[in-house]
């Protein structure tokens, strides 16, 4: 017990806390002291105040983001303003911005629409309507005879990456959120070292903070010395900002630019139900081999050129992507980035795009259901046009607030017609749409403000691919092993939702 007192303790994120803390106290302490001692500093400090409250009012972007700020600055005028000034400047940095659009300007060149487009335009006007847009607004083209394999659990997934990557001749792409020792990384790691013992070029790169309670400070060093090109992602400084909110949350395997993976798993054993965390871990990813698997490396070259100064070679990468004749259907694997590089919301839009478009019945899957009202009604109108819309969440939660939060949506939802469900065997991590057996989305992308908003996301979009069915049949399987919610079941205690619509004022800036 002692021992991992003094590991937490000693740990960066325990420090980085304290650092944080220290701050914001300083800063409250410094402003008292010369606000009621010095006339002139207040008199400034209030028409700081009404500027401050001036520009919110006037941002070009949805209310909801606009009211925690405005409630912050009603209950603490001054001091607000301050928090504003250093916590809502989430622009990257001029050097981090120069590379990232530099690698996008040779990356465009590679992610041309194909004709693909015009085919949709004759099949299904909805369908060429939601690749359109992702293209238009994404820089995303449509590829067609590329293979999807769905993974209905963490292990299955394990299984055949380890199987994929032993395969790799020349390179391989790795970008995770979490990285965890034990049994599923060992396995990776094992299989990493041996092909950059046999020339194989290894990259990885994984998010610092996602990863600040699950590895060591010099765990990229360590991996350098194993042979493996290693960078963390967006790495953490104990500074009061809110670019800390911009996380890499994306789950991205390439190899040889021939097969991709994508999903929710992770890199650490509760992903792969190696020990028993929130109950069983229910996850799922999908693996796509073919031309398609270049969007995936123009998406994991975007974010690493944008961390290094020693860039890679974007034409070489991305002209080894081979196409293919193997699969059926349409295929567009797609990224989302935070408005510090992006001011399109494209995992939401491709989400509500599936919701509008629906028909027959949407199925979703969603660890956290923390979303803007625009969402959530899309929904609820998508049941009440008679569309069979069923939804799964966690029946035992990783985080009591959000589940709290989360829970204070079911009511509206089961009053429009909207089925919820709970798995019951545990924590249901799966980020799904399945509708009508023909789209269907795959990725990392949450109904919750972090994903939606805040994080470099991805997912891969499909129309009519092979493994829509088996996407279905898993959720229909899943359903069965959930506990349907009841309007009763749904009802909050005064307290609980008044912590939980307390809670979603501040949602967009959690």
């Amino acid at each position: 017990m002692l021992d991992a007192i003094k590991k937490i303790v000693r740990s960066r994120f325990f420090l980085g806390a304290v650092v944080l803390i220290i701050e914001f106290a300083i800063l409250v302490g410094v402003m008292a002291v010369l606000y009621e001692s010095f006339l002139p500093l207040a008199i400034i400090a209030w028409i700081f105040y009404f500027v401050v409250l001036i520009y919110i009012l006037n941002r070009d972007e949805i209310p909801e983001n606009k009211l925690p700020w405005l409630v912050i600055l009603l209950v603490f005028p001054v001091l607000g303003a301050f928090l504003f000034l250093l916590l809502s400047n989430n622009k990257a940095s001029k050097e981090d911005y120069k590379r990232f659009e530099k690698s996008a300007k040779r990356i465009r060149p590679h992610l041309v629409q194909t004709n693909n487009i015009e085919k949709l335009k004759v099949l299904d006007k909805d369908a060429y309507a939601q690749a359109r847009y992702l293209y238009n607004c994404a820089n995303m083209p449509v590829f067609d005879k590329s293979k999807t394999t769905y993974y209905p659990l963490g292990e299955d997934f394990h299984a055949d990456l380890l199987r994929e990557l032993d395969k790799a001749k020349n390179f391989i792409f790795m970008e995770y959120f979490i990285i965890q020792d034990g049994v599923m990384w060992s396995s990776i790691h094992k299989v990493l070292c041996k092909k950059a013992k046999e020339g194989v070029s290894v990259f990885l790169m994984y998010d610092d903070l996602g990863c600040i309670a699950t590895v060591d400070d010099d765990f990229y060093k360590q991996l350098q010395n194993d042979g493996i090109n290693c960078v963390p992602c967006n790495k953490f400084k104990p500074i009061l900002s809110h670019i800390h909110n911009n996380r890499d949350h994306r789950k991205i395997t390439v190899i040889d630019g021939k097969v991709g993976f994508t999903g929710g798993v992770n890199l650490a054993d509760e992903y792969i139900n190696e020990y028993e965390k929130f109950g069983h871990w229910k996850d799922t990813a999908v693996k796509i081999e073919g031309e398609a698997v270049r969007t995936l490396s123009a998406l994991f070259l975007s974010l690493w050129n944008m961390q290094n100064e020693r860039q890679l070679d974007v034409d070489k990468y991305l002209c080894a992507t081979k196409g293919g004749d193997c699969g059926k259907g349409y295929v567009i694997p797609f990224g989302d980035s935070p408005s510090p590089i992006d001011t399109e919301d494209v995992g939401k839009d491709v989400y509500m795009n599936i919701l509008h478009c629906a028909n027959d019945y949407v199925y979703i899957c969603t660890p956290y259901l923390i979303c803007d009202r625009e969402i959530l009604n899309a929904i609820c109108n998508a049941s009440r046009r008679g569309v069979d819309v069923r939804l799964i969440t966690p029946h035992i939660p990783d985080k009591k607030a959000v589940f709290l939060m989360t829970r204070s949506n079911y009511k509206k939802l089961i009053e429009s017609g909207v089925e919820v469900y709970e798995y019951t065997p545990g924590f249901i991590h799966a980020k799904s749409f399945v509708s009508d057996d023909k789209f269907a989305v795959c990725g990392t992308i949450n109904l919750d403000y972090r994903s939606l908003v805040h994080y470099f996301e991805c997912g891969a979009w499909m129309y009519n691919t092979e493994c829509i069915d088996d996407m279905k049949n898993d959720f229909l399987q899943t359903v069965r092993k959930s506990q349907i919610i009841t309007k009763k079941d749904a009802t909050l205690s005064f307290f609980g939702r008044l912590f939980a619509e307390t809670m979603k004022i501040f949602s967009p800036l959690l």
